[in-house]
């Protein structure tokens, strides 16, 4: 799975740079991991599809590489295709859900309204359960968290939009605009970041939909009182701030949350007990340098790799301490960067 984490660390999440991919070098047992682009993945694709915005990328049990984009961000000039009759020999959306196996050859699509569901408005998130399943999000107004077999049928949705707008991070049934979720087999669970809207992270039974239980940061119960924008200088926020951009669970249980805005990843048991934090580019302000995370493929998991969207670049952090040990990438359009 190493080609494929790395992969995943290069989606700044919800930006991919066109046909990058990236090959892990092989780790020595006292560093990180280190990277090199592989400008031609994925390969072509077939009957003029273009990628639009990459809004999340996964990697299944079977190392299979999986993306949710989309189709509806494609610029006017890039859907030429699209228009009755076509206008020029490029391009159009492919679906927004895609497979593809470690070389990039492109194994299945799908995604769209259907039967029993409605899409979501905005394509933002997607996670492979270990039994392949695929669960995807959106973070427009009503949208909620879906689950599909991996050829695309419905199986069930967490959350239910009741048609009302703006926060409420207590409503144990309403998501908000979520932006990430993660599984826990063992306990039947599915954590949601939620997210675009609300501040929280919150758990629930992943067959039955049934709300378990949700907190904001360091633990506390989450309030959606105006907070002030993020000062390096000043006392870190008791609350999250907007949006909860990620949730991850560790190989040991530990729970992963991305605080966007706040530059920071705070860390919990499954409670919701609070263990500790640490920033990343502190001095980051706008939209902030923890978009996403993964956690390396070494038995114990001693580095976390953030995706910074506002930076530009991948970050890796020894994950016992949040210590910087190294950086890559930066803002462009050229293959190693990110846009």
């Amino acid at each position: 799975m190493r080609r494929a984490l790395a992969i995943v660390s290069f989606v700044l999440a919800g930006a991919l740079a066109p046909g990058i991919a990236a090959a892990q070098q092989a780790a020595k047992a006292d560093s990180p991991p280190t990277f090199q682009p592989e400008p031609f993945w994925p390969k072509p694709l077939p009957e003029g599809w273009i990628l639009g915005q990459v809004a999340g990328i996964a990697v299944s049990p079977d190392d299979h590489i999986w993306i949710i984009h989309r189709p509806a961000s494609l610029l006017d000039d890039e859907k030429g295709l699209e228009k009755n009759p076509p206008e020029y020999k490029c391009c159009k959306a492919a679906p927004a859900v895609m497979e593809f196996d470690a070389e990039g050859n492109l194994l299945r699509h799908w995604g769209g309204p259907g039967a029993g569901f409605a899409w979501v408005k905005n394509e933002h998130g997607i996670h492979i359960d270990k039994d392949g399943s695929v669960w995807l999000g959106g973070n427009n107004d009503g949208d909620q968290i879906l689950h599909f077999t991996p050829d695309g049928k419905f199986i069930n949705q967490i959350g239910k939009d009741d048609g009302t707008k703006g926060p409420r991070s207590n409503d144990t049934a309403r998501l908000n605009r979520p932006a990430h979720m993660f599984t826990d087999e063992a306990a039947n669970e599915i954590y949601v970041a939620d997210g675009y809207g609300n501040r929280r992270v919150i758990v629930f039974d992943a067959k039955t939909g049934a709300y378990k239980r949700h907190w904001g940061a360091y633990g506390n119960v989450p309030n959606d009182d105006k907070q002030p924008p993020y000062s390096p200088t000043a006392e870190l926020s008791k609350q999250f701030s907007s949006p909860v951009h990620c949730v991850r669970i560790a190989n040991d249980g530990l729970v992963y949350v991305c605080d966007r805005q706040n530059n920071r990843i705070q860390v919990f048991q499954k409670d919701g007990k609070f263990v500790k934090e640490f920033q990343v580019e502190k001095a980051t302000l706008s939209n902030g340098s923890v978009w996403d995370l993964v956690l390396s493929e070494d038995k114990d998991q001693r580095f976390v790799f953030t995706a910074d969207g506002a930076n530009g670049q991948i970050t890796t952090l020894l994950r016992a301490t949040g210590e910087q040990l190294s950086q890559f990438g930066r803002h462009g359009r050229q293959a190693g960067q990110f846009k």
